[in-house]
């Protein structure tokens, strides 16, 4: 019986190699017209890097659909409608495939980068609103004299992959280059399973995962949407394919880099879930994370990811931080917060050779918007005392209280609703989407408040040394 079984394997595996025909590509990278060495091409499996005059030759499969880069430090590629154009599809007839590098007007050792999830657009009557969420990030990024780039963590529309065009125009309008990463929407559902959920992302947007590099940075852009061939069901899973890939990609990274690790769904949203499995948040973090985690450990690493359309800032360890990011839509842009009080908005990062800084900047608001103040007074929940909600904070951040001007005191962090975002969203028959409601957030912070007080003022310091106050009257 077991030679029967090895024999069925080992058959299996020639019937494997067979459907995937080995072939070699080639080509040049260059730039000014000279070429530029050790460039990193990768198919999607196999990797290679350019010589001393830019050429590359790279043993590929007839399964891998694409070729591409990794954008040197430096440098930067031909943008098409705000996408980097790193890459070429690859066809049956054509072995060769150039790229051509335009080195960039100032050094990027000291550069910055726009984070935003979610646009997640569902009808073409939300367009104007992205407009102004993008003219809203090219103002911020004008206040800077250094090289930015722009960060998508995917689900760039809602259902209908026909938006493509119009987002990538609108996006195009904020003057940033966009490395994107698909989210769950942004799939092809209802077919057999996920091999063929990504194809029309593809034709768009490239790869699904894939690197670049930024002054001392290295960038990874990863997939971790699995659709599971069943309705428009997927979970967070990242293939064994992205990690083997992976781990090739970093082998060119020296260990103490900085890495930034940009995917959909979050790897984690809070410490229970790197605790324990649970089978019914499957479809909320990746179930496989603790994998990307350990691969992550010879790193300074920073994972970017959406997904939630609210706020999670998770302190993996001393060297992995992951940012959850809200969503620029909000709540499906059925109002200016998302369900958890956050204003719709976007990270701004700002990278000094290794030192990472950052804050997140709403929407129309000026960048010290970075809490809502509630009275006791006016909300039941919150009775006998002031309530902060400060929706970018991390176990990092100082939270206190002066009350009548007197000695300033530490906060209490607790869950909670947001009142504002429970008025916002309390008539559903008002709403586009029935499942938009209100959702308890951790980053609530609460002072008791004898009667007699008048006024309470509320001081939050970031990690960076960055103070935001604001003062709420009792009278």
């Amino acid at each position: 019986m077991k030679r029967i079984v090895l024999a069925v394997v080992a058959l299996l595996m020639a019937t494997m190699a067979m459907s995937a025909e080995k072939r070699t590509l080639k080509g040049r990278v260059v730039c000014d017209g000279v070429g530029v060495a050790e460039v990193i091409v990768t198919d999607g499996e196999h990797f290679t890097q350019t010589d001393a005059k830019g050429r590359y030759t790279l043993p590929s499969a007839s399964d891998n659909g694409l070729v591409y880069i990794t954008i040197p430090s430096g440098y930067e590629v031909e943008s098409r409608e705000s996408v980097p154009q790193f890459w070429h599809p690859v066809t049956p007839d054509v072995s060769r495939y150039d790229f051509t590098l335009k080195r960039k007007s100032q050094d990027d050792t000291h550069h910055g980068f726009v984070v935003i999830a979610d646009p997640q657009i569902w009808h073409k009557k939300e367009f104007p609103a992205l407009r102004e969420g993008m003219a809203d990030i090219r103002q911020t990024v004008e206040q800077y004299d250094i090289p930015f780039h722009g960060i998508c963590c995917g689900d760039v529309i809602s259902y209908d992959h026909t938006f493509y065009p119009t987002y990538n125009e609108v996006a195009a309008t904020s003057e940033l280059d966009f490395f994107s990463t698909p989210g769950n929407h942004d799939m092809t559902l209802y077919s057999r399973s996920h091999e063929t959920s990504t194809r029309l992302w593809e034709a768009t947007f490239g790869p699904t995962y894939y690197s670049f590099n930024v002054g001392k940075a290295h960038y990874v852009v990863l997939n971790d949407n699995f659709y599971i061939g069943r309705d428009y069901f997927y979970i967070g899973y990242l293939d064994e394919r992205q990690f083997a890939w992976l781990e090739k990609d970093l082998s060119y990274v020296e260990p103490g880099s900085t890495v930034f690790v940009i995917l959909h769904i979050p790897t984690t949203c809070e410490p229970d879930d790197r605790k324990q499995f649970k089978y019914g948040n499957i479809a909320n973090v990746m179930t496989n994370a603790l994998q990307l985690h350990r691969m992550l450990a010879p790193y300074k690493g920073h994972i970017l990811s959406g997904h939630t359309h609210t706020t999670y800032n998770q302190i993996i360890n001393d060297n992995l931080y992951e940012h959850v990011i809200p969503a620029l839509s909000g709540a499906w842009w059925q109002g200016t917060l998302c369900t958890d009080g956050t204003p719709r908005g976007y990270g701004v990062f700002e990278v000094k050779g290794d030192e990472v800084s950052w804050y997140y900047k709403s929407t129309a608001c000026f960048p010290d918007h970075q809490m809502s103040l509630y009275s006791g007074a006016d909300y039941d929940q919150f009775q006998g005392t002031v309530v902060a909600n400060i929706w970018a904070v991390d176990e990092h951040w100082r939270v206190e209280a002066q009350l009548d001007g007197g000695k300033w005191q530490p906060m209490e962090r607790f869950s909670a609703y947001d009142p504002a975002a429970q008025q916002m969203y309390a008539d559903r028959e008002k709403l586009d989407h029935p499942y938009v409601y209100p959702s308890v957030s951790d980053h609530f912070f609460k002072v008791a408040v004898p009667t007699d007080v008048k006024q309470v003022t509320v001081k939050a310091t970031d990690p960076f040394g960055r103070t935001y106050t604001q003062t709420i009257n009792l009278d």
